[in-house]
């Protein structure tokens, strides 16, 4: 796969995602249930709702998770196809890359 602007686009969006340490956490938080979450990650991620439902939005909005209203509460899931295409997104930014002598870089 060969990086083009679009995908320079999509690679940009999802590292935005998670340029917030937060979010990076929420993420991993997601990952290590084998289900959706549907516990209070305000509680476990110590910051108040509105500053915790901005972070999933961007995470939502990038598409790195998905989240379904069940009752009272929104349950949310890492996204496992859009994570796979973060993976070959910068899989295919690294294969493009060419062995660079760094030995003269301060």
């Amino acid at each position: 796969m060969s990086v083009t602007p679009a995908l320079e686009l999509d690679i940009a969006q999802l590292a935005k995602a998670l340029g917030h340490p937060t979010r990076v956490r929420m993420l991993r938080m997601l990952l290590s249930h084998d289900a959706c979450y549907c516990g209070e990650l305000v509680d476990e991620v110590g910051l108040a709702q509105a500053t915790t439902s901005q972070h999933l939005k961007v995470l939502k909005d990038a598409g790195l998770i998905v989240g379904q209203i069940e009752g009272p509460r929104t349950c949310y899931c890492p996204n496992s196809e859009r994570l796979a295409e973060l993976h070959a997104l910068i899989g295919a930014m690294l294969a493009e890359a060419v062995e660079v002598d760094t030995s003269g870089c301060a």
